[in-house]
């Protein structure tokens, strides 16, 4: 059927075909990828862009575009969703999700970027006709319309409920965040309104891409060296790279001589490394490797002592990962695919220990926007056993007078402070806590001690926790 061609039994004005957009349509593909398979954009998107690049539909600003588009919509989703269940006349749960992903792939447009109204309405009911088809897309176009008769100020006023009345729905709706996140964060950050509302927009900013220089394998200086690139805020081994810069360019990267890694990661294995120790400093352990970030800074920093780091994962998968990130470290170190709860090494072999727990991952959700949805209160209930396994485990690891990090990419207290207080009080060897925070120098707003809690909003960092503990008999 051509363009000028007429719908068969349908008289009227010509039927024109849609017209595809390679960049709208990739974005809605990585939506629907993460609504349907549960995966994460940060694992989807970049396939994609390579896949779209390959074919010759995308160039660097296309791929900005499509970015902005997946990012800005995982992050705005509970904003969007609000927006879009005003302007609906049903329940949001009775529209097809595939439809609420083209809505809210719209709603963003509208109210996030700066794109033309006219434009991001025309631009969505495209996407809708080639996706969704004809009839839906008339849906889409009429929702839309309604979405853009205000900005975003004037939505949040008008659905989200007043902080006098429910400061939690407030700032749910405002921030985009579920409510019982909203509650955990605050628990743990303290403070009044300002402090959550600070770390709550944080978590919506598009964070930056941080490298680490491995020690012995690649400098800072010579990272420096790449456009746009600036030195770290606290780890001695950071390079920031300015929005848009590629990691793949980075030739150390390339060659597994730096990484990509947050500064909080770092800082939490320079802690570990750092922590003043009597005697023997030989046999080191990460004893949840995966997929290795944290084990490659360590692997190298012990080499620098001439010490041994042992890096097991219980995933026979994340260990491949693992040895990849420390192949070509220049120290003896060894990669073993093992449950950490039950080790096969002997009690007492180590004399320092990481455990880098699994967690609901709160902490990183600048980068996982969409685990904020994906999270469930109970799902702390179903990691509380392993955490405290894991460092029950690397105390009975550590031998008397070494010392332990427990560290977690979530600041909820169920999984930071909670852990480590249940854990002391249990064990049946004893251990003291150190105050960690001397092995942050220069880093501020460490809080009273003696653990460390890191926020994006006051250090630019995931939300990492860390307590190190010595074990004293």
């Amino acid at each position: 059927m051509s363009d000028t061609s007429r719908r068969p039994g349908r008289p009227g004005k010509p039927y024109r075909r849609p017209k595809k957009d390679p960049v709208r349509v990739l974005a809605f593909e990585a939506l629907r990828a993460v609504d349907e398979r549960d995966a994460y954009a940060n694992l989807v998107l970049p396939p994609l862009l390579r896949r779209a690049r390959e074919q010759g539909d995308f160039d660097g600003r296309d791929a900005a575009l499509a970015t902005e588009l997946v990012y800005g919509t995982l992050r705005r989703q509970g904003t969007y969703d609000a927006v879009i269940a005003a302007c609906v006349d049903r329940p949001l749960r009775e529209v097809d999700p595939p439809v609420l992903d083209v809505l809210s792939l719209g709603a963003h447009q509208l109210l996030g970027t700066r794109i033309p109204t006219h434009a991001a309405v025309s631009a969505s009911v495209e996407l809708a006709r080639v996706v969704l088809g004809d009839g839906r897309a008339k849906f889409v176009n009429a929702v839309l319309r309604k979405v853009a008769q205000d900005d975003l100020d004037g939505w949040i006023a008008r659905v989200a409920p007043p902080y006098d009345d429910d400061p939690e729905d407030h700032l749910a709706v405002v921030h985009s965040h579920p409510r019982w996140v909203v509650s955990a964060l605050w628990d743990s950050l303290g403070g009044g309104r300002a402090g959550i509302e600070r770390l709550l927009a944080a978590d919506n900013e598009r964070p930056e891409v941080t490298l680490v220089a491995r020690p012995g394998r690649a400098t800072t200086a010579e990272l420096l060296r790449e456009e746009a690139a600036v030195a770290g805020r606290w780890s001695p081994y950071a390079v920031r790279l300015a929005e848009g810069g590629e990691p793949g360019a980075v030739e150390a990267v390339r060659e597994g001589r730096a990484g990509v890694q947050d500064e909080g990661s770092q800082l939490v294995a320079l802690a570990l490394a750092g922590a003043p120790l009597e005697g023997s400093d030989r046999m080191w352990l990460d004893g949840c490797a995966g997929p290795g970030g944290k084990a490659a800074l360590l692997a190298a920093l012990a080499a620098e002592r001439g010490a041994v780091l042992l890096a097991s994962e219980k995933q026979p998968h994340r260990a491949g990962l693992v040895a990849k990130a420390l192949h070509g470290s220049p120290g003896p170190y060894q990669v073993i695919a093992a449950d950490g709860t039950r080790p096969p090494w002997r009690s007492g072999s180590f004399d320092r220990v990481l455990v880098d727990v699994p967690c609901t991952g709160l902490g990183a959700l600048r980068r996982r926007p969409e685990a904020r949805w994906r999270r469930r209160p109970q799902d702390l209930e179903g990691f509380a056993p392993l955490q405290r396994g894991l460092l029950r485990t690397a105390l009975d690891s550590v031998r008397v007078g070494g010392v332990v990090g427990y560290a977690t990419c979530s600041p909820h207290l169920a999984e930071t402070r909670a852990v480590v207080e249940d854990v002391l009080k249990q064990h049946d060897a004893a251990a003291e806590l150190i105050d960690a925070r001397p092995l942050l120098p220069g880093v501020p707003d460490l809080g009273e001690g003696p653990d460390v809690q890191l926020w994006p909003h006051l250090h630019g960092t995931d939300a990492m926790y860390l307590a190190l503990l010595r074990r004293l008999g």
